[in-house]
Order: structure tokens, then C-alpha cells, then sequence
């Protein structure tokens, strides 16, 4: 009986054993050729210009393709993640292939990050039961989203949306068809345009699993205010939502009551951009395990409620960007889990229990306050400060080594800026981004610059600050961005600054620098913006300079610099491309912070968040002399060219037009000549010209654009013509003309004279001599005459000198007996 069950027992063991081992092996699986050629033809509907599907290949098994995941045991697919990995390059395009309908067990699909050229969501992924996850955000598509999506029943997670630059964008008549996604747990919707749908709070909360919902940029108007006043909350059923994010939509009115009914559950609270108005409700207290709440950039009055540090699981608070008014409340104390506070609005005195409160928060942000106060001994201990744009006063406060970011700018701190960068620290500073711009600190840059070595940003312009710039400041390996304009800064630019070989930003303008620019400045090869004006430098600009390959702004201007404009600009290569890359100032770290006071278009204006796409070259105001290198016209990606008050000469560039991107040209108070090129007109985005006091002549050129400016753009060119001056060129052809007939006539009169003088030294000289050579007698009278007339002129000679030798003697002796 024993051997027996052993018998069959053993057998079903070496099954189970070789099963097991069989499941174990890795790459044992062969995936399910309809479904393998369900993918290749889906593949086939696709462009891929990046190859990123290229291990998609009939000779392998579909399980080991690149973003196809098969289940473990049965070998069917299961997960599609084609996601676009990296840059607009390696996206998918082209169409979505009815094939994925073979995948009968697939359950995510992610097409984000991808462009499909503005095309429809495609409707068959409706009919796709098994999906729980679909993710199409940032793909692209465009239109109508399909109501059939609605019978996904076990979807839990759908990401629509997105930027797009095609048309139209993505919408819907109404969301009835959400309500039936009776298993969705996450719901995100980014630039959809739901403004037609005024039920959108009741198709969303009848969503029973519905945890996060995010509807931002849709367009919405109502968040249906009324539900909460009659009491109508059986309409807003949202039992698990733990995140809701309806930020920049157009709400316009007060915040809901029915959004404080969600008591127990909600723990984020997004409404910031909306447009909200009125104050903030005590209800909002209801909501007591909120730990981020955000209300900024809305229409918010009244002061900030004095009892909101009740909500004492708060992590983040945000209310910045309305119109509060009154003191900070003192319950924010009691918020020991906080760590991000922004407001704004707040017209205070600092209390002295805020800023030891503060030290254990990660974040604040007070900036565009008007809060005071002295903060002289204060200690900051928090990770980033944003305090900019506020009314503080007193010597600067002591800092942490654990601070990353200090932002004090625009605020009215004094005092010597030693004091603050020589201050005694427990350990190595961690900060990566010091600005204390347009205060009135004062005295020299010390030479403590190695405690910040972790610096990479530096902002003390606009300040009092004198000296030399020290060579210590070559400590700052990691420096990106260097501003100290507007100071009183003296000397050369030092040489150790040579060693910064990471920086890419260095504004010095508006000094008393001076020296010559350094030819070390081509090693900066990293350096993208430039700006040296209003200082006085001398000699030439560097050759050199040509090696910043990757300059975007470069300015000079108002020095006295001498010399030639250098041949070899259009070596930088990205005003040479209209393109702007998308990572352009990325590696400056805190390139979304970054501004630039520049004059453009006639004035200075200050370029924040859109520095990248500035191209400018503003040579003006020097002694540079020489002609304009024909180069320049290469610079098709330039947006401004100011050259004025030089002393330029030559004719303008025939190639200028070339220079397509050009919004201001600015050549006047120079010594051009020639005519104005016709290639002018086709700077079609030109918003400023001005090519005054030279020595232009000739016919305007004709176009919609350079008639636009005023007389002004072109006045003091005594020769120019045409609209817009008054002068006109028509009469200039007339008289022209006029002196051209004359000129004809005359011309026509010069050969008979010549002819006629001819004619009459032949006659006149064989007259004579003719006669001579065949009359003797008249040969002989004739020399003859000539003998006496030399005999005549002998005697007369010595006559005259002996009378002057008689006279002479007696007045030698006259004056010899005196």
C-alpha cells in the first residue's frame, strides 16, 4: 500500500518540480503571435523618427520588445509604457492602430509625452475592458474625447491633456460618461476644455473610488456655489477624495461651502489662479486634516483668519497673490508640522516669535509684502527664504549653514556687506543662491568668499558697494551667475575670475571698471550672457570674444572702446539660429529666477522668464571705427543690433535682410554712406529702426515696414529720399535729368572742338615752317632777325648790370665814411 502511493505520488512531484523550475527560468516566455502581430502592425501605423521601437522585430519574442511587459506565467501582454523618454526628437507619431484591440488582456497603455499632430483620441480604446490604466497626457491629440471611454469599468486611472500647439483643443459637451468609471481612482485633466459641462460636480462625485481629482486650465466658471447654500449636498458625494486640484479655471465668486463638507477625508486643497473672491470662510477650519492648501493668485480680502493654525496637520500654506490686509496671525506658532508658508498682502511688523518659529520650516515665502521690521541679530535657519520686496530694514541677519536659498532683494538693508559674508558659521554654508540686490548695502567685497563655496548664484547689484572686485572671489568654483551692477565697483576685471570656468552669466554694468576687456574671456566657453555697459573700458574688443559660441546677449555699450567690430560674430552659433532650445539656460540651475535689465526697442526693459529668448548685440555709444562686417547678416537669429554713436563707416550690409528675427536696428550717429539696401525691407518684425545722421543717400526702399517709422528713424542724411521724409525723390530726378541733357549737349559740342584745334596747329605750323624750308631768302631774313633780337637783349643786360655795380659801389661807400 506504501509503495503504491509512492508510485504516485513521486511522479506528481517530478511534475511539480519541473514546472516550477520551468517558470523560473528568465526569458522563457514566448509571448502570443496574434498578438505579436497585433503590435507590429500597430508598430507599422506609427513614425518613429528616433528608432526607439527598433528592437520591435518579427525574429524576437514580443516579451523582450522595448515598453511591451508580458504577464509572468501566461505570456500575454499586459502593459504597454511607450512613453516619450527624453526630447520633442524621440517622439511617436503618426496614428493609433484599431490592432491594440487584439491585446485582450492589456491593462495600461501610456502614450504620454508623445505627438500625435492634433489627431482625435481614438474611440476603440473604449472597447477595451481590461485597462485600468490609460495615460495620454502631453500626447498631442486633440478634439472631441470620445464618450466611449466611459465604458471602462475597471479604469482607475486616467491623465488626459496637456500643452499642444494644434487645433482644436482637446473638449467635451458633458462628462455624464465619466460618471460610469465606476472604479476610477485617479482622474487628471490638464487643459481640457470643460466649459460647456455646468455639472461637472455631479458627474465627478458620483465617482464613489475617486480619490485624487485634478482639473486644471479647463476652462471651468462655476463650481456651483448654489448646491452648498440650499443645502443640496446629496449632489456632492465625494466619500474618499483625498486631493483636489481646480487651479486657474475662472470661478469668479466666493469659495463653496460644500468643499468644507469633505471633512474627513480631503487632505489637499488647490484653487490658486481662480479669480476667487471674498474672504476666507471660518469653514475652512472644518477641514482638519488638510496638510496643503493653496488660494493663491485670487481676489481673497480681509485679513488672514486668526484661528487657521488650528489646522494643525498643515505641511503647506499658500496665499500669496491677493489683497489681504492685517498682521501675521499668532496661531500660525501652533503649526509644528508646517513646513512651506507663503503669503502676501500682509502689512505688519515682523513679531519677534516668527522667526524662531520659522527655523523649523523647509520653506517661506513672504515676498511682495509690506511687512517691516529690523532683523539686525536675527538667525535664519530655514532651508529656502524668499523675504524680497518687503519693507526690512537694519544690518543683514545671521544665516544657517543649512540655508540653500536667501532672497532679500529690494528691501532697505544698509550697513557694510562684510559684516553678513565674513560671519561666523558652526559649518561649511550649503548656499547655492544669495540675492541682495537694489538695497543699500555699502563698503568692499571681503575676502571671504571660501566659506561660500557652494554659491552658484550671486545678485548684489544695485547696491553702494566699492573697491576692486577681489581675486577671492575665484574661490566660488561652482559660480554660474555673477551680478554686480550698479555699484561703484573700480580697477580691471580680475584675472582670477578666469578660473569660474562654469560661469554662464556675468553682468558688470554700470561701474567704474576699466582696462581692456580681457582676451581670457573666450575660456568662458560656457558664458551665455555678457554685459559690460556704461563702464570705461578702452582698447579693442578681443577676438577672443568670438570663442563664446553659446553668447546670447552680449553688451558693451557706452565705454570707450576703439578699434574695429571684430570679423568673427557670427561665430555664435545660437543668435546665428532662429531656434531656441528648450534647455537653453537649464545648467544656470535657477534659470527660472533669472532677469536681465537690458535697452531694447529704445528703453530699458527687464527680461525675467523669457531671458532664453534673447538675442542682442549692443556695441553703442564707443569710438569703434572700420566698417559693419558683412558677417553680421549671418546672425539670423538676432533680435537686436545697436551700433549708434561709433564712428562706422562704409555702405550698410547688402545681406543685412538676411537677418530675418530682428525686432531693432539701430546704426544712426555714424559715418555710413551709400544707399540704404533694398534687402531692409524684408525685416518684416522690425519694431525699431533708426539709421539718422549718417551719410545715407539715394531712394528709401519701398515696404509696408520701412514706411511704417517715422522722419525721425532716417533724419540727417542730407541725400536721402522718400517716404517717410518729406523730401521727394521725384524732383532730385528732374533736375537730374535737367543736368543730364546739358551735360548731353556739352558732350556732344567736346569733339568739334578738339577736331577744330587740330586742324588749326596743322595750318598754323606748316604755315610757318613750310615756308622756311622752301624759301631761302625768307630762312635767311628770318634767323637773321633772331641774331639781332639776341644782340639786343645782350647789350641791354650788361648795360643794366654795370648801371647796378656803379650804384652799389657808392652806397658802400657813403655808408663807410658815416
Amino acid at each position: 500500500m506504501a509503495i503504491s502511493k509512492a508510485m504516485i505520488v513521486f511522479p506528481l512531484l517530478c511534475f511539480l518540480f519541473s514546472t516550477i523550475s520551468t517558470l523560473s527560468q528568465p526569458n522563457t516566455l514566448l509571448c502570443n503571435e496574434t498578438e505579436k502581430h497585433a503590435l507590429l502592425n500597430f508598430k507599422y501605423a506609427l513614425s518613429d523618427p528616433a528608432h526607439r521601437l527598433s528592437s520591435w522585430s518579427a525574429q524576437q519574442d514580443c516579451c523582450t520588445w522595448n515598453g511591451v511587459y508580458c504577464h509572468n506565467i501566461t505570456g500575454r501582454v499586459i502593459m504597454l509604457d511607450l512613453m516619450n523618454p527624453g526630447s520633442s526628437n524621440f517622439s511617436l507619431g503618426g496614428k493609433v492602430s484599431p490592432t491594440l484591440l487584439q491585446l485582450e488582456f492589456l491593462k495600461s497603455l501610456d502614450l504620454s509625452w508623445n505627438d500625435f499632430g492634433g489627431t482625435p483620441i481614438p474611440s476603440f480604446l473604449g472597447s477595451m475592458p481590461s485597462l485600468t490604466h490609460l495615460d495620454l497626457y502631453n500626447a498631442s491629440f486633440g478634439g472631441l474625447i470620445p464618450p466611449l471611454l466611459g465604458n471602462l469599468s475597471n479604469l482607475q486611472y486616467l491623465r488626459l491633456g496637456g500643452y499642444s500647439s494644434y487645433e482644436p483643443q482637446l473638449y467635451v459637451e458633458n462628462l455624464h460618461w465619466i460618471s460610469h468609471l465606476s472604479s476610477l481612482e485617479y482622474l487628471f485633466m490638464y487643459r481640457v476644455d470643460l466649459h460647456r459641462e455646468v455639472h461637472w460636480v455631479e458627474s465627478t462625485s458620483m465617482l464613489p473610488s475617486l480619490s485624487e481629482l485634478y482639473l486644471k486650465e479647463c476652462e471651468l466658471d462655476d463650481m456651483s456655489p448654489s448646491l452648498g447654500t440650499f443645502g443640496s449636498n446629496q449632489y456632492v458625494n465625494f466619500t474618499s477624495l483625498t486631493v483636489l486640484d481646480l487651479s486657474s479655471n475662472h470661478f469668479n465668486h466666493e469659495i463653496p461651502n460644500w468643499l468644507f463638507n469633505l471633512t474627513t477625508s480631503l487632505l489637499q486643497l488647490q484653487l490658486s489662479g481662480n479669480s476667487l473672491k471674498g474672504y476666507i470662510p471660518n469653514t475652512i477650519l472644518e477641514l482638519r486634516n488638510l496638510n496643503a492648501l493653496d488660494l493663491s493668485k485670487n481676489n481673497l480680502t480681509g485679513q488672514i483668519l486668526e484661528h487657521l493654525g488650528q489646522l494643525k496637520y498643515l505641511e503647506s500654506l499658500v496665499l500669496g497673490g491677493n489683497s489681504f490686509d492685517g498682521p501675521i496671525p499668532s496661531s500660525l506658532g501652533n503649526l509644528s508640522s508646517l513646513r512651506c508658508i507663503a503669503n502676501s498682502g500682509i502689512v505688519d511688523i515682523a513679531p519677534t516669535w516668527f522667526w524662531k518659529w520659522a527655523s523649523h520650516l523647509q520653506l517661506i515665502d513672504l515676498s511682495n509684502n509690506q511687512i517691516s521690521g529690523d532683523l539686525s541679530g536675527v538667525w535664519l535657519n530655514t532651508t529656502s527664504i524668499y523675504l524680497n520686496s518687503n519693507c526690512f530694514t537694519g544690518l543683514l541677519p545671521g544665516l544657517s549653514p543649512n540655508v540653500i536659498v536667501l532672497n532679500m532683494a529690494n528691501n532697505s538693508f544698509w550697513g557694510p556687506i562684510s559684516h553678513f559674508l565674513c560671519q561666523k558659521s558652526d559649518g561649511r554654508s550649503k548656499l547655492e543662491l544669495l540675492d541682495l540686490s537694489n538695497n543699500d548695502l555699502s563698503g568692499e567685497l571681503s575676502l571671504c568668499w571660501k566659506s561660500w563655496q557652494s554659491l552658484t548664484h550671486v545678485n548684489l547689484g544695485n547696491n553702494s558697494l566699492s573697491g576692486k572686485i577681489p581675486d577671492s572671489i575665484s574661490s566660488l568654483f561652482s559660480l554660474k551667475v555673477l551680478h554686480l551692477h550698479d555699484n561703484n565697483f573700480s580697477g580691471s576685471i580680475p584675472l582670477s575670475l578666469r578660473d569660474c570656468t562654469s560661469l554662464g552669466l556675468l553682468d558688470l554694468k554700470g561701474n567704474k571698471l576699466l582696462g581692456n576687456i580681457p582676451n581670457w574671456i573666450g575660456e568662458l566657453t560656457d558664458l551665455k550672457v555678457l554685459c559690460l555697459r556704461s563702464n570705461k573700458f578702452i582698447g579693442e574688443i578681443p577676438s577672443q570674444i568670438c570663442q563664446l559660441s553659446s553668447l546670447i546677449v552680449l553688451d558693451v555699450s557706452d565705454n570707450e572702446l576703439s578699434g574695429i567690430i571684430p570679423r568673427c560674430l557670427n561665430n555664435f552659433s545660437l543668435m546665428a539660429a532662429i531656434d531656441t532650445p528648450d534647455d537653453l539656460l537649464s545648467d544656470l540651475v535657477y534659470s527660472f529666477y533669472e532677469s536681465l535689465v537690458l535697452m531694447t526697442v529704445g528703453r530699458e526693459l527687464e527680461y525675467k522668464g523669457i531671458l532664453k529668448y534673447v538675442r542682442i548685440v549692443d556695441l553703442s555709444s564707443n569710438n569703434l571705427s572700420g566698417s559693419m562686417p558683412t558677417e553680421l547678416s549671418q546672425l539670423a537669429g538676432l533680435r537686436f543690433l545697436n551700433l549708434s554713436r561709433n564712428n562706422l563707416m562704409g555702405r550698410i550690409p547688402e545681406k543685412i535682410g538676411r537677418m530675418t528675427s530682428l525686432l531693432s536696428l539701430d546704426l544712426s550717429t555714424n559715418h555710413l554712406s551709400g544707399e540704404i539696401p533694398q534687402s531692409l525691407a524684408d525685416l518684416t518684425f522690425l519694431n525699431l529702426l533708426n539709421v539718422s545722421y549718417n551719410r545715407l543717400w539715394g531712394r528709401i526702399p519701398l515696404s509696408t515696414q520701412l514706411q511704417s517709422f517715422d522722419a525721425f528713424s532716417y533724419i540727417g542724411n542730407a541725400q536721402l529720399c522718400g517716404a517717410p521724409l518729406a523730401k521727394n525723390c521725384t524732383e532730385d530726378k528732374e533736375s537730374q535729368s535737367a543736368d543730364t541733357i546739358e551735360e548731353n549737349e556739352e558732350g556732344s559740342e567736346m569733339p568739334w572742338f578738339y577736331i577744330s584745334m587740330g586742324l588749326g596747329f596743322v595750318v598754323g605750323f606748316w604755315g610757318v615752317c613750310g615756308a622756311l624750308l622752301f624759301k631761302k631768302n625768307w630762312r635767311y631774313a628770318y634767323f637773321q632777325f633772331l641774331y639781332e633780337i639776341r644782340d639786343w637783349v645782350y647789350v641791354a643786360i650788361a648795360i643794366r648790370l654795370n648801371w647796378f655795380h656803379d650804384n652799389l659801389r657808392r652806397l658802400l661807400v657813403s655808408k663807410t665814411r658815416h
